[in-house]
């Protein structure tokens, strides 16, 4: 992850107005804004979130506030400029390097920081990133964040009526296809479809239980197809013999591995 406080040229007093951070191997851009951060001083696309509240932004409205300040896709000699500076490809990153996020129409400009120069309050705030997620039934999460809580966030509760979501409910394939977005700051089913950890944090429910309970029950109540086969006595072909009869049921089938409730494999030995 890379990370660039974003400041103004034109003010005497340099401070940092937000911070932009930019995980190269996804190619996502984030940006979060100071708790106190002024809507004045603050970049125009940016001052919106904070009249709304809210000091982090999302992966689509950072690169939207990133594009601004580079060469755009449609610019009718794109090709020669990308060749001027060495670029093999439109790279809104490596464009936004060339002048440190600086651009005409403002005097915003980058500067690269590390981590530890972040200040406490966004350092605390990376405490409620997330962690991993878990899809349920009923279209819920189970969402472990980075400071040890574990919350139950219902999405359908929270997006019901929201026209965009609409697709997600009416297919639970998609709906458990979920995955975490590059540093925890939400999950997405797509780019156009994500709630932000933030969100997730705010309406979540807290349950007693940790993330080393959760590995646990994995670890231990969770085996594969040889593990079945020993506990049953048998071979694996009885096993699958007994997964195509609809006897056993697998939690998860992807090629040849094969994963079983532990649960499940028991009882067949209680009949």
């Amino acid at each position: 992850m890379k990370i660039f406080a974003i400041r103004d040229e034109s003010v005497v007093n340099q401070i940092d107005l937000a911070y932009l951070l930019y995980y190269e191997v996804e190619k996502r851009f984030y940006i979060e804004l100071p708790e106190n951060a002024d809507p004045w001083e603050t970049p125009l696309l940016l001052s919106s979130f904070i009249k709304k509240g809210e000091t982090s932004i999302n992966s689509y409205w950072s690169k939207i506030w990133v594009q601004q300040r580079i060469v755009p896709t449609d610019r009718q000699n794109l090709g020669q400029v990308l060749k001027d500076n060495n670029l093999k490809e439109y790279d809104e990153f490596g464009l936004l390097m060339l002048s440190m996020g600086r651009c005409a129409q403002d005097d915003y400009y980058l500067v690269p920081i590390e981590e530890n120069q972040l200040p406490e309050q966004i350092k605390k705030r990376f405490n409620k990133l997330i962690e991993d997620v878990v899809p349920l039934n009923n279209f819920s999460l189970l969402v472990f964040f980075r400071d040890g809580s574990v919350k139950k966030c219902s999405i359908i509760d929270r997006y019901k009526n929201a026209p965009s979501f609409q697709v997600l409910f009416k297919n639970e394939d998609f709906f458990y296809a979920i995955t975490l977005q590059p540093g925890g700051h939400g999950i997405e089913w797509d780019v156009n479809l994500s709630v932000s950890a933030v969100t997730l944090y705010r309406i979540g429910t807290k349950v007693p239980l940790t993330a080393s309970d959760f590995q646990n029950f994995v670890v231990h109540r969770v085996v594969n197809v040889a593990e079945a086969a020993e506990i049953l006595g048998c071979s694996r072909q009885n096993i699958d013999y007994l997964t195509k009869a609809g006897k056993l049921h697998p939690i998860k089938s992807s090629g040849k591995n094969t994963l079983y409730l532990k649960s499940e494999i028991l009882k067949r030995n209680w009949q």
